[in-house]
């Protein structure tokens, strides 16, 4: 039906982002191709090398699931945050993803995390990595065509930890900024590998790069953990809006980042992945 119908289809899983762009005439589409009861694209499974999650798998289902708390904390702590238990139980993963929004709480989790998406046609199937799946503002990798089938996460290894945290405009609302953090310890106390991604803060997921020359062969003191925070926050794009200037959402940024670095530090020491 996908491949038939072409630029006139739209997929629809849980259908929380989808349907407000219908009632609000921001989007139209002839033909609306409901995919919620494919039982094959709902779950979560892991091996040692790698997680799987079906796009299908609702809101919920992630936020509960004993995988992701031990194994991906952040996607956890994401899943919890985003708007209310009824979206929750309706909304996907893969519909999250899909849709594109920069002020989604989970593609910056996705980012930090290493996911790869599995994306399939009649007669062909591809790999889209995280780095270019999101391309601009509600727009993806997913082409005409195509389905998202499959969420494929490296599995961390011990003495990771990762982190989500947002600040919200209001109760169950979007963010005003969110961030993402991802890490792993070396020798001793230091870091030898960081990621970290922005929500609502530019056009798309804001990865903050950088960050090797600043934690290279150095613990999380004072000093490196001012210098994460300042990248953080100059890498962010945010505007002036009713809820804030540009210059308090970048602070309000800096100080998401040292608190979510301070959680995914405590995980990373205490052996939770």
């Amino acid at each position: 039906m996908v491949s038939s119908y072409g630029e006139g289809g739209k997929i629809l899983a849980g259908g929380q982002s989808l349907i407000p762009l219908l009632k609000s005439r921001l989007f139209a589409v002839p033909h609306l191709i409901d995919i919620g009861r494919i039982e094959g694209m709902r779950g979560v499974t892991e091996d040692k090398k790698e997680i799987h999650i079906g796009p299908l798998t609702t809101i919920s289902e992630i936020e509960s699931d004993k995988v992701v708390r031990e194994h991906l904390p952040a996607l956890g702590d994401a899943s919890s945050v985003i708007a209310d238990p009824l979206i929750r139980n309706a909304g996907t993963v893969g519909g999250n993803v899909c849709h594109g929004d920069p002020s989604n709480d989970i593609p910056a989790v996705m980012h930090v995390l290493g996911a790869n998406f599995v994306l399939e046609k009649t007669g062909d199937r591809r790999i889209s990595d995280v780095e270019n799946f999101f391309v601009d503002t509600l727009q993806t990798d997913v082409r005409s065509g195509e389905i998202l089938t499959g969420i494929v996460i490296p599995n961390p290894p011990e003495r990771s930890g990762s982190a989500y945290l947002k600040a919200e405009k209001r109760a169950g609302d979007f963010s005003l900024a969110g961030v993402a953090v991802y890490l792993e310890l070396g020798k001793g106390e230091t870091v030898s590998k960081l990621k970290i991604a922005l929500t609502s803060s530019g056009p798309k997921v804001m990865a903050v790069d950088g960050l090797y020359a600043i934690i290279h062969g150095n613990t999380l003191s004072p000093d490196v953990m001012g210098r994460i925070c300042k990248r953080a926050s100059s890498v962010s794009r945010p505007v002036d809006d009713v809820h804030g200037t540009a210059e308090y959402k970048r602070n309000v940024v800096s100080m998401l980042t040292g608190d979510a670095i301070k959680i995914a530090l405590d995980r990373a020491k205490g052996g939770r992945r």
